[in-house]
């Protein structure tokens, strides 16, 4: 397994206005000279969190999966990132995995946040995600799934925990501390993909995205301004804590319902 190539995107999100979200984060995309294996955007990149299900649910044969398998065609990587999903007349928020020769996998948010009313608009998800990047096994969760660990549980079968957000700014320290907790107890790297700016109900978000190791030291974080990160993640530092320090081996073994 080589090191894995990841790029962060931080961005400030335009009010259920897609065609200016995807406009926006090429423009930014566009900066860098780009040598990458996986490009990660945050929850709900073409709309914003938003409840209104009526005006801005997208397609899986629709324009917004079209554009994230032409990044990833442009790039020769994979792009993850969450959208408001609208199949057979339901809505889910649906984190997708996009390659150059299409749909990847996906993952329907789980834990769906009732102090915002998500659970009456979207559907909840029920199937953890675990899809393999250049070999390393991902998992990929939703924003207030950070919240819950057991969902985030590595039964030694994943390398690198990531989330996609809308983690609005009063609950940031919840945020940076929660990371860090479910990397040193799963003994993986993880990836926070949060926004910035304000958002259609006034709500501020200060960003905070971040990479951190297995040991949970903060190999990168930024706060209240955009931003488009690559780093790289070491496959011999994963198995080098893994090796001396096999504290998942002791782990109580249980299943989900």
């Amino acid at each position: 397994m080589r090191n894995l190539r990841l790029t962060v995107v931080q961005t400030h999100l335009f009010w259920e206005d897609k065609g200016a979200n995807l406009r926006h984060i090429e423009a930014l995309l566009a900066e860098y000279q780009l040598q990458t294996d996986l490009i990660i955007l945050p929850e709900m990149f073409a709309t914003g969190f938003t409840m209104n299900t009526t005006a801005t649910g997208s397609r899986m044969d629709g324009v917004e999966v079209a554009w994230m398998q032409q990044l990833a065609t442009k790039y020769s990587c994979c792009v993850a990132g969450s959208l408001h999903i609208e199949e057979e007349k339901l809505h889910y928020n649906r984190l997708l995995v996009v390659n150059e020769e299409g749909v990847l996998a996906q993952y329907d948010k789980r834990h769906l946040f009732g102090m915002a009313g998500e659970h009456k608009a979207y559907e909840r998800g029920t199937q953890p995600l675990i899809c393999l990047v250049n070999d390393w096994r991902v998992n990929f969760q939703i924003c207030y799934d950070l919240r819950f660990p057991v969902w985030a549980r590595n039964n030694n079968d994943y390398d690198v925990l990531v989330y996609v957000a809308n983690w609005p700014e009063r609950r940031a320290y919840a945020w940076r501390q929660l990371l860090i907790a479910r990397a040193i107890e799963n003994q993986s790297f993880v990836v926070g993909v949060n926004r910035v700016g304000t958002d259609g109900n006034q709500l501020p978000y200060r960003g905070d995205s971040c990479v951190i190791d297995p040991m949970g030291e903060v190999l990168w974080t930024l706060a209240e301004a955009e931003a488009v990160k690559q780093i790289t993640i070491s496959a011999s530092e994963l198995h080098e804590v893994r090796t001396n320090l096999p504290f998942l081996q002791d782990r109580d073994q249980f299943k989900l319902l």
